[in-house]
C-alpha cells in the first residue's frame, strides 16, 4: 500500500534506532521501535480509492465518525450547513477534495491545541481552511489540528484546480475535518456516521 511522503522520517527514525538496539542486543527496546514502525507506516497508509462520478454530489473530505451536522446559523433559514468528522489515530489521516473546482483561498491560521472533538476546536484551534469554487457551489474545507495532531499539511495554493475526491493534504495524528456547505446542498449524513474520504456521499446538490 502506498504511503505518504511525509510519514517517511517517522517510520524511518524508529527503524534505524531498532538496528542500533539490536546490535547491543537489547531486545525488547528492538521489539517496541518494530512495534512503533508498524504503526507508523500503517498511520501514514494513502490507499487507493475508486472516487464517485457524479456532478452534483460531495464526498467526504476525510475518514473518520461524523460528530456534528448543524446549521452555521441556526437563525437563518438559508444558513448553510457544517458536517464535522473526527479522525482517530486509526483513520487514513489523508484529506480529499469534497467537490471539483478551483482552490480559491488557502488560509492557515496558528491557534490552541483543543481536542478535537470540542465545539470549540473549529474556532480556537490551529487550523488550515481550504475554499473550493465548483462549477455549482462553493464550499470550504477546513483542517483542524487536536490535542496529539501538531502538523497540518496542505499541498494545493490558490489558483490550483482539483479533481472529485483529489488528494489535497493530510494531517498527522488525531484531528478533525470540517466541512461548510452551502444551503443547496442535501446532507446525508448524521452524527456518529462512519465516513471514508473521496468515497462516502455527504450531500448532493438539490436540483
Amino acid at each position: 500500500m502506498p504511503i505518504a511522503k511525509e510519514g517517511i522520517p517517522f517510520i524511518a527514525v524508529p527503524i534505524i534506532l531498532a538496528v542500533v538496539l539490536a546490535i547491543f542486543s537489547i531486545w525488547p527496546a528492538v521489539a517496541a521501535f518494530l512495534v512503533l514502525t508498524a504503526f507508523m507506516l500503517y498511520f501514514f497508509r494513502d490507499p487507493e480509492r475508486t472516487i464517485p462520478s457524479d456532478s452534483d454530489i460531495i464526498v467526504s473530505p476525510a475518514d473518520g465518525r461524523v460528530t456534528r451536522v448543524q446549521p452555521l446559523d441556526s437563525s437563518a433559514p438559508d444558513s448553510g450547513t457544517v458536517v464535522s468528522i473526527f479522525l482517530s489515530p486509526l483513520d487514513v489521516h489523508i484529506n480529499r477534495a469534497p467537490i471539483a473546482g478551483a482552490v480559491t483561498d488557502v488560509a492557515y491560521t496558528h491557534g490552541k491545541f483543543l481536542i478535537a472533538t470540542s465545539e470549540k476546536a473549529s474556532l480556537l484551534n490551529e487550523q488550515n481552511a481550504l475554499t473550493i469554487k465548483g462549477e455549482k457551489i462553493e464550499v470550504v474545507c477546513k483542517q483542524i489540528a487536536g490535542i496529539v495532531a501538531r502538523r497540518i499539511v496542505c499541498w494545493k495554493k490558490p489558483g490550483d484546480s482539483v479533481g472529485l475526491g483529489e488528494r489535497f493534504g493530510l494531517i498527522k495524528f488525531s484531528s478533525r475535518t470540517d466541512l461548510i456547505m452551502p444551503a443547496c446542498v442535501e446532507v446525508l449524513v448524521q452524527e456518529g456516521t462512519r465516513v471514508k474520504g473521496g468515497l462516502s456521499i455527504v450531500g448532493r446538490i438539490r436540483s
